[in-house]
């Protein structure tokens, strides 16, 4: 009976803590802490740079963090 109350307390935590636990294997695979930022280079056309710089304006966020949102919800 009790191993039953373990296991559900364990499933409990995995998915409370999921997006950690998934943090965490994945600094086990790559030894990259996921709040480390790397900067690219991109070529994009004047009127995506100046859409971004509207929506940069519109709320007080960097680019990078608006393409970085983008490409996340994709």
């Amino acid at each position: 009976m009790q191993s039953n109350n373990i296991k559900k307390e364990h499933r409990r935590i995995l998915k409370k803590y999921k997006h950690l636990f998934e943090a965490l294997e994945n600094y086990d695979k790559t030894r990259e802490l996921p709040s480390q930022r790397k900067r690219i280079d991109v070529t994009l056309s004047v009127r995506t740079i100046n859409k971004l710089k509207e929506i940069k304006a519109k709320t007080g966020k960097p680019i990078s963090h608006i393409i970085e949102e983008k490409v996340l919800e994709y």
